[in-house]
């Protein structure tokens, strides 16, 4: 990971970092092609809007328990929580411009 904004959340941790704030959840694994495509555009955003909302990446294969939990079945998929509510799922590729329209509608 580029940016050190960047938080790592695992099944444990999960319930508890998600309940405060706007918090931004990208669910990735180390073999996915456009997981790697999307790791910029993550980056970008947790370095733009520091301070504003937290951003934080979950790895599917060390943590099985939290996809499952809210469905994914495709990745790169992105969660966006809002005081611990699952506000917008984003599954796939997706433009900065379009991740920051549905960040803006949050905070």
């Amino acid at each position: 990971m580029a940016s050190e904004k960047i938080k790592v959340f695992t099944d444990a941790t999960f319930g508890d970092e998600v309940k405060n704030g706007v918090v931004l959840v990208d669910f990735w694994a180390t073999w996915c092609a456009p997981c790697r495509r999307l790791a910029p555009i993550v980056d970008q955003l947790a370095d733009e809007y520091n301070g504003k909302l937290t951003v934080a990446k979950v790895d599917i294969d060390e943590n099985p328990m939290t996809p499952s939990q809210f469905m994914v079945r495709g990745i790169p998929t992105l969660l966006l929580f809002k005081n611990g509510d699952l506000k917008e799922t984003v599954v796939g590729l997706e433009t900065k411009e379009r991740l920051a329209q549905i960040i803006n509608k949050h905070l």
